[in-house]
Formats: structure tokens, C-alpha cells, sequence
């Protein structure tokens, strides 16, 4: 009964018919069920995309509102906190002026970066028709419309 119920839920969130501020629901992160808790860790279509952008390196706030379309920057913003309250996400904050902040993927992080290159290779092997892909103005990465 507990996997039916996690199944539809995770349906509703995945239609996009479940509206939540955040991941932070009760319903997701206190089931019974490890893959619903991982996917209220998880959250959004946002963070996944943040975390391959990260991948192995260190980044700056700027560098990801560049490399990542479609994002505001205020939800770009509470995004990072979430992953960084989650611990998968590091912010390194430098006492300088004017004042750095660098982020970089956790060991928790890390351990998730195989797990989306087995869904980019899902999506490769079963796409039924691969998007066109234009270059988005915003960076200089090619990203489907």
C-alpha cells in the first residue's frame, strides 16, 4: 500500500500537478519508501541539471547563471541553498572584497554524478525523436528548446 501511494505521489510530481515551494514536503521526505525520500532530496528539474553542471569542479554563482538557461537567479539562489542543506552541495565563502563564493560538489554529490549519466544514457538510447538543438543566448552551451 505504502508503494502505491509513493507511486501516484511521485506521479502528481512528476505531471507538475503537486505545486510545493520546495522538496521539503513530508509526504516525500519522511516515506517509508528510499526512492520517494531520494526524490524529495533531489527535488525539482532544477538541481539534477545544477549538479552535472557542477560535475568535478569548483564554480562561482555567476559561472552557473551563465551556464544555465531558463533559471532566475532568485530560484537559482534557493536552489543551491537546498542542495547545500542537503549535503550534496559545498559552498566555499571567501572573506574578500569584494566578497567570493565558490560552490563544489560534496561526496554525497559525486556519489549522484553516475546516476545522471545512466539517465543521459536512457534518454540517448529511448528518445523517440531526438530535439534540435539551437544555441540559447544566454551562454555558449548548446541546449534543446
Amino acid at each position: 500500500m505504502v508503494y502505491i501511494c509513493n507511486h501516484y505521489g511521485l506521479f502528481w510530481l512528476l505531471t507538475g500537478n503537486c505545486k510545493f515551494k520546495n522538496m521539503k514536503d513530508e509526504r516525500f521526505c519522511n516515506s517509508n519508501c528510499p526512492f520517494t525520500r531520494a526524490i524529495g532530496t533531489i527535488g525539482n528539474k532544477w538541481k539534477p541539471i545544477i549538479i552535472n553542471v557542477i560535475a568535478n569542479r569548483t564554480i562561482r554563482f555567476g559561472q552557473l547563471d551563465a551556464i544555465i538557461p531558463h533559471i532566475s537567479r532568485k530560484v537559482l539562489t534557493e536552489q543551491l541553498k537546498e542542495l547545500e542543506e542537503d549535503g550534496l552541495l559545498e559552498r566555499l565563502a571567501y572573506k574578500e572584497l569584494p566578497p567570493r563564493v565558490e560552490y563544489k560538489l560534496s561526496e554525497k554529490g559525486l556519489a549522484f554524478l553516475p546516476i545522471l549519466e545512466h539517465i543521459k544514457e536512457w534518454n540517448l538510447k529511448y528518445e523517440v525523436a531526438p530535439i534540435l538543438i539551437e544555441t540559447d543566448k544566454k551562454s555558449r552551451i548548446n541546449y534543446p528548446v
